[in-house]
């Protein structure tokens, strides 16, 4: 048989080797800054584009598709083309995908401190962005494809089928949640709203989990754990198992970020099921990964690659078993809202992905610069310092977390709260943010140690761009395969991609059309509310102000229906009081209280102290102040086009209504203004700085917003008690 000749390319896997370590400092560093502003809210530099509310999405960002994303491509580059013995695909798409991906990094870092978001967790970037994002994702999953089908070993490994799945299910997940329409090239509202949009969000939010920072790194830990411990994989039945459990099963789980929410009880119930179900292939991946390293402990004590991977691996499965856990829903009533949630998604972030990508560092720049570690100390220094700034970082997050859950529900003896106001359930922890702050600082220097390490080690090796490589064509016969044991029958699968991939695609579709058909098809999964009306134009520019600042970062808008909730905050959120919202805004975690009934329970003048000055309401806040909004103004030039964008959704607003929105939304605010009794206010006591207002401040469009929610449900008790009722006149 003719042997080829061909040239592994190590020069992309260099390259997203130094933006794996470059973007994984900037998204730490972000997330120290925001980590402070929890205790000491002058950390936002009292800059309007560094508050908590901007860096907090540009933090997850980072973190999840610039630091994890370029270590997911360096890893895949350097198996892939090992695996299939060939050279990827196509060079110039290899080259597309790189600077195309970091493209993506740099207008995040500036799109989002500017305020330009869609507001959907994990998926804030807006439609240009979206667009963009697609295109390079596409190009990589041509340039993986095409090497597979090109490949000149026939037998696929266990890692390249997790390949598949995450190319494949983070396309169709992206595609869908990105279903939105453009006002302008820099803000768009989601096709969807309400409980649909809210539904498709964490669909797709736990699956970005699940296949982005899940399954590839479970390829890359089959395939660089066992080159770190020079032994095979500990059983390839089980590996054939849990692929197939695992991408079945993941998508489907979903819901439970929406347990005791405002989402039909069955969608509730499947999601928490499927969560359970999730233990069995997580575990077998976990148990499989560890006994792959039987009999090597002794290395393992000694090489610093395979500590870190250990560690990575253990991770995987504490993070794997804790969200199960939290899916149950006597659990969840305690943990939802709540820095459990923030501490569980850390062990995964900083464990599972973090650790195992410096653990392929440390083993792989060494080999494509044909040289040794530049020092063994310093990388056993990062993973001792790195593992004490996790657990210095998730220990304190967990004893938040309880906290604040016990806090928020507990009563008197006389059946009175015992914490009426919110805001000792968070002065109590936080001694806890501040640890948690050290723990990020920590695992910040292991960090830089280890960057510092990885660049001597380049320096005094040399990089080999074009590695020769030798191996026989793929012939069509499959002799060879009868010489393989035929594991319920997958050898025969594994040599044809074309087949794995759509069973692969079905298997991943299957639970998202289940879940998706009955509640954007069946009517009554979304009943109706007569007294829910759309916003106003003023309201809807001072939501849009709302998600710009990103408030729903820190306060959800969903009362749960459980009596603490409901006497804290009032009635518990219905399903069809969401019905206009494009997106929805229901938040993911409590650092300030619920503001779903606000509307009326403050007069406009408490509002306007409150976000120019926190503290002047609220004695010992964390929440930053807002002066920017007594001084900017709203551009309502683009407020028809806004009206009309909805109306395209199906928001039922008067037909030509666009014509005279601008008088609605001057009347309104005007109003607003007239009722607040001041024209102008301190915005600086430091400086004695004061501002002039007018109606046109973006405070009053806010404030307008505010004042309104909630208040449907109240309309339409005095409708039923016999009285005139219209929430669209606020």
């Amino acid at each position: 048989m003719a042997v080829e000749t061909f040239n592994y390319d190590n020069k992309i896997v260099r390259n997203f080797a130094f933006a794996t370590m470059l973007w994984g400092i900037v998204g730490m560093v972000v997330g120290i800054l925001i980590a402070f502003q929890l205790f000491l809210p002058e950390a936002n530099l009292g800059l309007q584009f560094t508050t908590f509310g901007r860096l907090r999405p540009l933090h997850t960002n980072a973190v999840i598709f610039a630091f994890v994303g370029n270590g997911i491509f360096m890893g895949v580059y350097y198996s892939l083309q090992r695996l299939c013995k060939a050279r990827m695909f196509n060079d110039l798409l290899s080259k597309l995908h790189f600077w195309g991906w970091q493209l993506i990094i740099v207008l995040a870092a500036v799109s989002l401190p500017l305020g330009l978001t869609s507001s959907k967790e994990y998926a804030e970037l807006e439609w240009p962005i979206d667009i963009l994002i697609a295109l390079i994702w596409v190009i990589f999953g041509i340039n993986m494809m095409g090497t597979i089908f090109k490949r000149r070993e026939r037998h696929m490994y266990v890692a390249i089928w997790f390949y598949i799945a995450t190319f494949f299910t983070v396309a169709m997940l992206h595609i869908v949640n990105s279903f939105e329409i453009p006002v302008t090239l820099f803000k768009s509202y989601s096709l969807f709203a309400g409980v649909q949009d809210a539904l498709v969000q964490w669909w797709y939010g736990h699956n970005a989990v699940a296949f982005f920072l899940t399954t590839p790194y479970l390829g890359l830990m089959y395939y660089f754990l066992p080159k770190a411990a020079n032994r095979p994989v500990f059983s390839y039945r089980l590996s054939i198992i849990h692929f197939w459990a695992l991408i079945f099963i993941y998508i489907w789980a979903g819901p439970h970020h929406l347990l005791y929410n405002a989402l039909p009880d069955w969608a509730q119930s499947l999601g928490t099921v499927f969560s359970l179900m999730l233990i069995a292939p997580s575990w077998g991946g976990m148990l499989n990964g560890l006994l792959t390293l039987r009999g090597a402990w002794d290395r393992v004590r000694q090489d610093p690659i395979l500590k870190f991977m250990v560690v990575a691996v253990t991770a995987y499965g504490m993070a794997t078993f804790e969200g199960p856990m939290l899916s149950i829903k006597s659990v969840n009533a305690l943990s939802h809202f709540t820095d459990w949630t923030i501490a569980h998604v850390h062990i995964g972030a900083l464990g599972w992905n973090g650790f195992l990508t410096f653990g392929i560092l440390y083993w792989l720049i060494p080999r494509i610069y044909n040289t040794k570690l530049h020092s063994v100390g310093m990388a056993n220094f990062h993973f001792w310092i790195g593992t004490l700034g996790i657990l210095g970082y998730a220990i304190p997050m967990y004893i938040a977390g309880i906290t604040q859950g016990l806090m928020w529900k507990q009563f008197t003896a006389e059946g009175f709260l015992q914490y009426p106001i919110f805001l000792e359930t968070v002065t109590q922890i936080i001694p806890m943010y501040m640890l948690r702050a050290i723990g990020g600082i920590l695992y910040l220097v292991g960090t830089l140690v280890g960057v510092f390490n990885l660049i001597l080690t380049v320096r005094k090796g040399t990089l080999t761009a074009e590695e020769p490589a030798q191996a026989p064509a793929l012939v069509a016969e499959e002799s060879d395969d009868h010489d393989v044991k035929n594991v319920y029958g997958h050898r025969w699968l594994e040599s044809r991609p074309l087949q794995f991939t759509i069973l692969t695609v079905i298997a991943v579709a299957i639970g998202g059309i289940i879940e998706f058909v009955p509640t954007f098809l069946v009517q009554s999964n979304v009943p109706t509310i007569a007294s829910v009306k759309p916003y106003t134009p003023l309201e809807l520019e001072g939501r849009d102000i709302y998600i710009r600042e990103g408030c729903n970062t820190c306060h959800s808008q969903q009362i749960r229906p459980f009596r603490n909730e409901t006497v804290r905050y009032g009635d518990y959120s219905k399903p069809g009081e969401f019905v206009y919202d494009h997106p929805f805004l229901w938040g993911s975690k409590r650092i300030g209280p619920d503001l779903h009934r606000v509307g009326g329970k403050y007069n406009h003048l408490w509002h306007l102290n409150h976000m120019v000055n926190p503290r002047s309401m609220s004695p010992g806040s964390i929440m930053p102040p807002y002066p920017w909004l007594t001084t900017q103004t709203v551009d309502k030039t683009l407020t028809p086009a806004k009206i009309q964008v909805m109306q395209t959704m199906g928001v039922p607003y008067p037909q030509g209504y666009e014509n005279y929105a601008q008088q609605d939304y001057e009347t309104q605010a005007q109003q607003i203004f007239q009722d607040l009794g001041v024209t102008s206010i301190m915005i600086n006591e430091t400086t004695g700085e004061t501002a002039e207002l007018s109606p046109d401040n973006e405070i009053i469009a806010l404030i307008a917003y505010l004042q309104r929610l909630g208040t449907d449900l109240k309309a339409e008790s005095t409708a039923r008690s016999g009285e005139t009722a219209d929430p669209t006149s606020n």
